[in-house]
């Protein structure tokens, strides 16, 4: 490999989002060497709006290992969702259903920022504009991977692990030779708008609403700003829609004249999302290790992306330690093992949760039978206490 300069490490992480960092946080606590490349500026990370519902494991997680700071301080719990259909309003209360666990409202950005400046307080090589490039070794005793930095410079980094977390469309996979790994896909034939809004909440719950014109959600941000998702074609280009446009689908498909009027604000942000579903089997190659939306995209239906991408580092950063300070590589050869089970329930979930949220339409083939079925699902959900227990602890667990 061509280079200017060689920096030695003991893992070397790409990718700087909740996996990558809570993989180095955990990892230069039990005093084991790292070094964190990421191909975008720290200020494009820590204000990049993605997942805001952390899951009780995750929260632990955080607690734990002295990152939740910031958390504690500023975040709010969820413990109710409703669902809206054309026969009325339900809510379930999941925080007193299930296990009664709760979700903590936190968005990404500012969960991010948290453990960017305490993986540099603990000391931490964090490299922004850096792209990773090139990898090697992945099967042999020593990895080694080329990057260059925004200025053009390049630097060769060696290190004895390679932690891919810099997501689906990331440099890591794409170091794994192809058909080395199991690529499971499932294209789910749904896409939602998603959107942020300069807007304060415009109900208590997190509330799904199933229309005949399609799927549309509220999630609470932040006390100014609140997450919307409109169902949209596959295709759809975002900047179709204004915001008037915008404000008066989500009126109609969350049925305002019915319950209130929306709390209206400008759309922040406008992207299209495809439900689609992605797990790498196993999750790592050689020396090598797939972590987050790298290992197991999963579609937004049910908020467990992020809060799986802090359950595998957790995971990783576990074998890792164990096998530099002692030796013990039997963790490692685990890693797969032990993190796609839960990937597998979480998909499992989200996948029904696309079946509930979204009815075919039309009269065509088998789409008056599937909206039926739709119909059967949320009756369960509204009227079984058994249902509901089921739900609420596969809704908030990881």
């Amino acid at each position: 490999m061509d280079q200017t300069r060689t920096d030695e490490t003991t893992v070397l992480i790409v990718g700087a989002g909740p996996a990558g960092l809570v993989l180095g946080n955990l990892l230069l606590a039990a005093g084991v060497d790292c070094l964190l490349v990421e191909h975008r500026s720290r200020a494009y990370v820590e204000q990049r709006a993605r997942a805001g519902f952390l899951a009780a494991n995750t929260v632990r997680v955080l607690r734990e290992n002295g990152l939740a700071a910031g958390l504690l301080a500023n975040s709010e719990e969820h413990d109710t969702c409703a669902f809206r259909t054309e026969e009325g309003e339900f809510q379930l209360a999941y925080g007193k259903l299930g296990r009664g666990e709760v979700h903590t409202v936190y968005p990404q950005q500012f969960l991010v920022t948290d453990l960017v400046a305490e993986f540099l307080a603990r000391g931490g090589d964090l490299r922004f504009e850096t792209a990773a490039v090139e990898a090697g070794g992945l099967d042999g005793e020593r990895v080694e991977l080329l990057t260059r930095a925004a200025d053009g410079s390049t630097r060769l980094l060696r290190g004895q692990f390679l932690a891919g977390c810099d997501g689906r469309h990331g440099f890591a996979r794409t170091a794994v030779p192809t058909g080395a790994l199991r690529r499971h896909h499932r294209d789910h034939g749904v896409s939602w708008l998603a959107l942020l809004a300069g807007a304060p909440q415009s109900m208590s719950a997190i509330t799904y609403a199933v229309h005949q014109d399609g799927f549309a959600g509220h999630m609470a941000r932040s006390p100014q700003v609140t997450r919307y998702y409109l169902q949209v074609p596959p295709g759809t280009d975002p900047a179709d829609w204004s915001e008037e446009r915008v404000w008066a689908e989500l009126a109609h498909r969350m049925r305002a004249e019915r319950y209130g009027a929306l709390h209206r604000g400008p759309i922040l942000e406008r992207r299209v999302i495809n439900m689609a579903s992605d797990v790498q089997d196993p999750m790592q190659y050689g020396r090598l290790f797939l972590v987050g939306d790298a290992a197991s995209l999963i579609s937004p239906s049910a908020a467990k992306g992020a809060n799986l991408a802090v359950m595998a580092a957790e995971t990783l950063a576990h074998a890792l330690v164990t096998q530099v300070q002692y030796g013990d590589e039997a963790a490692l050869r685990r890693y797969s093992a032990d993190c796609l089970p839960r990937v597998w329930r979480a998909q499992e979930f989200s996948h029904w949760m696309i079946g509930l949220l979204h009815g075919p339409a039309g009269q065509d083939g088998d789409a008056p039978f599937l909206r039926e079925l739709q119909q059967a699902r949320l009756a369960n959900l509204r009227d079984s206490r058994r249902h509901q227990d089921q739900f609420a602890q596969e809704y908030v667990g990881i």
